[in-house]
């Protein structure tokens, strides 16, 4: 699980603009006439229509797209019932999670309101704002009375996703455990232990699936659902059992599967060695599960298990869910989320969970052993492939069921407008930075006497991306970390200054590779006490695996040492520099934007193959353009000479790469405008997301106009071409630009040690491989 500082969370909610989200318009308002057609007197027009057919709103506003994620903060993850102003941090969290996954736009709306016929009243007066409604963190038994009242009374897919999320992710993962252990759902016996809303809709969706109710027992904090309690409300009531059963203990007696949805620790070692052969525990209790899962995988070597946890296999986890169920159900403009759509959201999972894995996620999680079987039950959170696989089910169901308004026609155009909505390109950073913690490197800081690297490095020490190296004074470094209330304890701190023994070493080494270029052993050894240097020498003889650097020097100044002392890789002729722009539906990827001032055409042919291999690091293929003022010949001069000749020799060296020019940078990026006017270009069907530059002016002015005035994130910049891993940061980047850094660096790290075993092995490397795009 990630660490989380306190400081850090409350830091990251109010920084900027309060809060996660935020309105934005999606049609120009530039112009007086813009004005006037978004709202008076334009806005009267679709109203008309409106008031005509309601239905028409889906036409003409945003309802088809938006979801309210609603509470009244009764039962808040695991804080319980904080109330409604407490509760909207989740709720906004909730809505970005649409957002990333779905591509779906919410309001949140907290309600402060516990009485549920109230409730009720208020839920359903806003039917015509929204095009379906996500409950949340409402407390059980009101939220089975809500949640049932609602969805008789309303014409919108509506679904109380702490219940149902829930359900869906575990019955996917149970049909899985079950097959691979030759079991039947009917024949099992259950226990759920817990009986709030997750666990009654969990019971429900197994009898759906086939479970008999006579195998289940249920439990809640007060003991066995049986007929002898008293206390028992009508959805509790549902599962007494008259088996003759009073505690855990007998209940788990050759019980096939037990399903923990109430608190940590609960389930005991001796409970697990009591089940029958080959048992599956999902112990769903977060952030403790009913049994810890080392304890619990010790006792028996024929147990499957699951809890919610991301640090242990087959997390389940409601974000495979909510997000594709409600994607699905909103495009066919559903009526509601009815129990044949959340089946066909389970038998998705499930069945998903089966194919063969993309490399992408063997990628994400740097594990090339994922395959279905008892650690992989469910597909994994980044798997790419869940939008197109649950939604597309979903509203099949609907379709099927009668309950959708608007029927797909053509799969395979709603397929593709899936990939649009929501590319998987968006997870870019979240890839990098979860491969980066399967194997965390050495990365030596070589500017530790500045709080920003301080705090990014006890970012990546606690998040386990990396083993951090601090460079620098170690009393003014040590002062700082308690000045600011940092935790990097276990991080090394070296002090140059003080490194004696080391300073002959480096110097001699520093020496050898620079005497014949006119650096004398004098000059060697004053240039080892700077911490740039001293950080190279340190990359360069395996004491550490990369150098990042750069945050308070000049770029050419960084990049000077790590040139002199670890050089290009074989084959390189200079290295170069890349920028990735982070665009809501595909990353941009700019070079050379730091390094080369006025490239040769043969020069720019080097640029564009190391930035060809550099965006297949991060499992993008390159769509590369060469850009100029000029477009295919419609303007002379030097650059376009250059450019048109470049496009041409990286075409002979190149020719399974997708490239083209020379164009302007509109051109390039407008796949409307590459087809209207340029059909015979190779870009014209997808456009360009890799852009190639001319000139240094043109690519650091253009990130940098892009990140400042588009608003647009900029990860870089990434130097391409080093013999090691050297990376060097923006001057004034921020702790999360940093820390951005260093996942690619330990990424680029762990390449590097993958690459140097194969040479060392005489193994060849897979041509498929993306490795060494930075190197």
């Amino acid at each position: 699980m990630i660490k989380i500082n306190k400081q850090d969370a409350l830091n990251y909610h109010q920084q900027g603009q309060p809060g996660k989200i935020e309105v934005v318009p999606t049609k120009m308002l530039s112009s007086q006439l813009d004005l006037a057609l978004a709202y008076s007197p334009g806005v009267a027009e679709p109203c008309k229509e409106i008031a005509l057919n309601k239905e028409d709103a889906y036409k003409y506003t945003s309802k088809g797209n938006l979801v309210g994620v609603i509470s009244n903060g009764t039962a808040v993850l695991g804080l319980g019932n904080i109330g409604p102003d407490a509760a909207k941090p989740v709720m906004e969290g909730k809505g970005v999670l649409f957002k990333k996954f779905a591509g779906i736009d919410v309001f949140d709306i907290e309600i402060d309101c516990t009485d549920p016929e109230e409730f009720i009243r208020i839920v359903r007066s806003l039917e015509p704002t929204f095009g379906g409604i996500n409950l949340e963190d409402i407390k059980a038994p009101e939220s089975f009375k809500i949640e049932v009242a609602l969805k008789e009374q309303m014409n919108i897919p509506l679904m109380h996703d702490d219940q149902h999320g829930t359900a869906i992710i575990s019955s996917a993962a149970l049909l899985n455990a079950l097959e691979l252990v030759h079991k039947k759902i009917q024949d099992v016996q259950i226990v759920m232990n817990g009986a709030g809303a997750a666990a009654i809709a969990c019971t429900k969706l197994y009898l759906a699936l086939g479970a008999k109710i006579d195998h289940i027992v249920m439990f809640d904090k007060d003991g066995i659902i049986s007929p002898q309690r008293n206390d028992l409300d009508i959805y509790r009531a549902q599962f007494v059992t008259t088996r003759q059963i009073n505690t855990l203990a007998e209940a788990m007696t050759e019980a096939d599967v037990f399903i923990g949805l109430s608190a940590g620790n609960v389930l005991s070692p001796e409970h697990v060695k009591l089940m029958a052969k080959n048992p599956i525990i999902f112990a769903l209790a977060n952030p403790d599960p009913e049994i810890a899962y080392d304890v619990a995988m010790a006792v028996r070597e024929d147990l499957i298990m699951a809890t919610g946890r991301s640090d242990h296999p087959n997390q389940v986890n409601n974000v495979l869910g909510f997000p594709y169920i409600f994607r699905g159900a909103l495009d066919v403009r559903a009526t509601e989320i009815n129990e044949a759509m959340k089946l066909a959201a389970v038998h998705a999972l499930s069945e998903l969970a089966k194919e063969p894995v993309p490399e992408i996620i063997n990628k994400a999680y740097a594990d090339k052993t994922i395959a279905f079987g008892r650690e992989y039950l469910i597909p994994k959170p980044l798997d790419p492939r869940l939008i197109t696989t649950v939604s597309p089910a979903v509203a099949k169901a609907a379709m099927d069921s009668g309950v959708a308004k608007t029927p797909i026609l053509d799969w395979v155009k709603y397929d593709q407008e899936l990939q649009e909505r929501i590319g998987i390109n968006q997870k870019l950073m979240t890839r990098i930075i979860n491969q980066a913690k399967t194997n965390p490197k050495r990365i030596v800081f070589a500017e530790a006497d500045h709080y920003k690297i301080l705090k990014a490095a006890q970012i990546v020490q606690d998040q386990k991306i990396a083993q951090p190296i601090l460079l620098g004074n170690q009393k003014r470094i040590e002062a700082l970390i308690a000045e600011n209330a940092l935790d990097l304890d276990g991080a090394i701190i070296i002090d140059p200054a003080k490194e004696i023994k080391k300073h002959e070493k480096f110097a001699r080494i520093l020496y050898d590779k620079r005497k014949r270029k006119g650096l004398t052993l004098y000059d060697a050894r004053k240039m080892v006490r700077s911490r740039t240097y001293f950080g190279a020498l340190m990359v360069d003889t395996n004491e550490a695996d990369a150098l990042i650097s750069g945050l308070t020097k000049d770029y050419s100044q960084t990049i000077l040492p790590a040139l002199q002392v670890i050089g290009v890789e074989e084959n390189v002729n200079r290295v170069a520099g890349m920028y990735i722009i982070q665009n809501k539906k595909e990353p941009y990827f700019l070079a050379d934007t730091t390094v080369n001032i006025n490239p040769t055409a043969e020069e720019l042919v080097g640029i564009i193959g190391l930035t060809a291999r550099a965006v297949r690091f991060f499992d993008v293929e390159p769509r590369m353009a060469i850009l100029s003022y000029s477009n295919f010949g419609s303007n002379q001069g030097e650059i376009p000479a250059k450019t048109i000749l470049a496009t041409k020799l990286a075409k002979e060296k190149y020719p399974n790469l997708l490239i083209d020019g020379e164009m302007q940078a509109n051109t390039a990026v407008n796949k409307s405008l590459l087809q209207e006017h340029y059909p015979f270009s190779e870009l014209a069907e997808k456009g360009a997301n890799t852009l190639i530059f001319p000139d240094l002016t043109s690519g650091n002015i253009a990130y940098k106009l892009l990140q400042e005035i588009g608003g647009a994130e900029a990860i870089g910049p990434i130097l391409m071409g080093m013999h090691k891993p050297v990376h060097i940061l923006q001057l004034g980047s921020s702790t999360r630009d940093i820390v951005n850094m260093v996942a690619i660096a330990v990424v680029d790290a762990q390449n590097h040690e993958v690459r140097y075993n194969n040479r060392k092995n005489n193994s060849p490397e897979p041509v498929t491989s993306s490795t060494g795009a930075l190197n």
